[in-house]
């Protein structure tokens, strides 16, 4: 039995305020997929936002470079936010420590409590099962950080 529990909305509130580089790991360059939405949403918000998808690695999603994992990145990374599904989220969770992300949050659907407790054990804050599109424009008013 895991002892994860996902922030309060200050909790949220404050992930958000302190969070500036996002790493949307699978992300899709097809705009009709969640991730590609969340992304511009994100980038649309004053966010910093790295695509990671082996597949798609050197090209351009929002005219942000792709990498193929998160060690491929060359600058620190605040959050990791993962569109992967929840067998695939351990792995993503552990290479997210690994380069010293300070959040992870796995989205809508991904749920892995043993990794949510790896990543909670090693300092990270942790959202599972949520989405910050969704988030974002409950906790704040509409034009937050447009113009950041």
């Amino acid at each position: 039995m895991s002892t994860f529990t996902n922030p309060d909305n200050a909790g949220l509130r404050d992930l958000f305020n302190r969070t500036r580089t996002i790493a949307l790991v699978g992300a899709s360059p097809k705009p009709e997929r969640p991730s590609n939405r969340v992304m511009a949403f994100l980038l649309d918000r004053g966010f910093h936002v790295i695509p990671v998808n082996p597949g798609q690695a050197g090209g351009k999603i929002h005219d942000q470079k792709v990498y193929a994992q998160l060690a491929d990145i060359p600058e620190p990374v605040d959050m990791v936010d993962i569109f992967r599904n929840s067998e695939d989220a351990g792995g993503v969770v552990d290479e997210a420590i690994a380069v010293n992300a300070k959040a992870v949050w796995m989205q809508l659907n991904v749920i892995d409590e043993d990794a949510a407790k790896r990543a909670q054990d090693a300092g990270l804050t942790v959202v599972m099962n949520r989405c910050p599109a969704i988030e974002i424009p409950q906790l704040f008013v509409a034009d937050w950080r447009k113009t950041a």
